[in-house]
């Protein structure tokens, strides 16, 4: 059944600091009880970190680490006589972004670190050589896919 209603996207502010939307976005998802200078605070020193660490350009390493955590296919269950079929279907654009930036944020704190900052530069920088937490679970969703293709015919 498909919905009669499509909402419409609501437009983000870029950051403050480097004019990003993605950041932006990030923070935004990162951000406890409304607090978004806390979560500002914690991505600008997780930046200064990862600069510190890696010596590249932090939002460079960001976009990158987002681009390789980005699923291009996920699997979803459809009932079929009875049955329930995990279904791979391709992923939008808009929940590929979705999925990475919520996938390395729950990496990032499950991380053993110290402070939040240092644990988001850590899976950042590792996310960006294609390591780490988020990686791990992109992977997971892409062998589900890959091992549910038979069942691909039922399309939504």
């Amino acid at each position: 059944m498909a919905r009669r209603f499509k909402p419409q996207r609501r437009q983000v502010k870029p950051d403050p600091q480097h004019g990003n939307k993605q950041i932006s976005m990030f923070v935004n998802r990162m951000m406890k009880d409304g607090k978004k200078s806390v979560a500002l605070k914690i991505m600008y020193t997780a930046f200064e970190l990862m600069e510190k660490k890696a010596g590249k350009e932090p939002v460079e390493m960001f976009l990158q680490a987002l681009r390789n955590v980005s699923p291009t296919v996920e699997v979803k269950p459809r009932r079929v006589g009875g049955a329930t079929y995990q279904i791979p279907i391709e992923v939008i654009p808009s929940r590929r972004e979705a999925l990475a930036m919520r996938w390395l944020l729950a990496a990032a704190r499950l991380r053993s670190g110290k402070s939040m900052a240092e644990k988001l530069a850590q899976e950042l920088v590792d996310a960006a050589n294609n390591a780490g937490g988020a990686m791990k679970k992109r992977e997971e969703v892409h062998r589900m896919a890959e091992s549910n293709r038979a069942f691909s015919h039922y399309r939504f």
